[in-house]
């Protein structure tokens, strides 16, 4: 079984996980960028006697990608994201000034992540599957063992991700939250890149984009 640790950083409060089972954790989406955020991040870890194995990134937009190069290279662990969001990366140093991260460096990067791939955490594992929509590499995280997933920005409670960035489609979203996720089981909890956590069940019932009553 895993446990979650939820962090709200940076302006945009953007969620960033801690994946744990036993000492070992997953960091995903680390949006950290002032000194006091990875040190909030960092001594959780160290009070908690965890050892990261690897960064996993949901998707790589700016505002989720912020802390990967610095924790990266501090815990000398690879990173990994979706192959398809692999311009959406690039593109981050041309947008980061922009909204005032100056201090933003590109992550080098250790491989990609597919749909159906499992990445084992302890004896908990997690599969990988493929939600594009949002950005054209998305990836989402689902513990079976534990009913959990970790949907980045294509799920919120009661609202999905946007699509008016580059390489998003409103069509492929609503494709991919109702036949990718809605599929998992009802009492799975979803865990989004912002905002409160949710399950599948009551986004099925209730979300006004994609849900049973949806007029879109």
């Amino acid at each position: 079984m895993v446990s979650i640790e939820v962090f709200c950083f940076n302006a945009f409060a953007e969620n960033t996980f801690l994946i744990m089972n036993d000492s070992r954790c997953i960091i995903v989406d680390p949006g950290c960028y002032e000194p006091e955020e990875y040190d909030t991040l960092k001594k959780y870890i160290s009070d908690h006697d965890l050892t990261p194995q690897s960064i996993i990134n949901t998707h790589c937009h700016i505002d989720h990608i912020l802390g990967v190069d610095k924790l990266r290279d501090y815990y000398s662990i690879p990173f990994y994201f979706g192959k398809n969001d692999l311009q959406v990366l690039q593109s981050g140093k041309l947008i980061a000034p922009a909204y005032g991260f100056n201090q933003y460096r590109e992550p080098e990067y250790d491989g990609f992540l597919s749909e159906g791939e499992v990445v084992k955490l302890g004896n908990s594992t997690l599969k990988v599957i493929d939600v594009p929509g949002h950005s054209p590499g998305h990836i989402a995280l689902y513990a079976e063992d534990s009913k959990v997933c970790l949907a980045g920005d294509v799920l919120f409670q009661h609202s999905i991700g946007r699509t008016d960035l580059p390489g998003g489609d409103f069509d492929t979203l609503i494709n991919s939250i109702r036949n990718k996720l809605f599929v998992l089981p009802g009492d799975v909890i979803v865990y989004p890149g912002h905002g409160p956590e949710t399950s599948i069940s009551a986004e099925k019932r209730d979300n006004p984009f994609c849900g049973d009553n949806a007029q879109i």
